[in-house]
């Protein structure tokens, strides 16, 4: 039995051998010089694509369909939302700046005339 395994295990390595054969065959086939790519004539321009920006207009219009626009309340109530944050910030910032002005005053006894 053990001869068995030893005649199996010797298959195998043939069997490997002969997949390095079929690889380093491949290689050789794919090392063959590659044509380079045609190019026109150097009397010849490549041709123009016909309607480019008329194309991308139409699709530029075919995305806008493709929107979710807001109504007319869901943009006022924005509108009122983003407005009101500009208006806290603002205050809180003039405060904030009152406030260290006020203390730099207070400390070094700077007057700003």
């Amino acid at each position: 039995m053990a001869n068995n395994n030893k005649k199996k295990s010797g298959a195998k390595a043939y069997k490997g051998s002969a997949d390095v054969k079929k690889a380093s065959n491949y290689n050789a086939a794919t090392k063959q010089k590659k044509q380079p790519a045609k190019q026109p004539a150097s009397g010849q321009k490549q041709q123009k694509k016909k309607g480019g920006l008329l194309n991308y207009l139409r699709g530029v219009r075919q995305e806008f369909k493709k929107v979710v626009w807001l109504t007319r309340e869901e943009l006022t109530t924005d509108t009122v939302v983003v407005i009101a944050c500009v208006v806290f910030f603002a205050l809180a910032f003039w405060l904030i700046d009152t406030g260290f002005l006020a203390a730099l005053k207070g400390i070094l006894g700077i007057t700003l005339s």
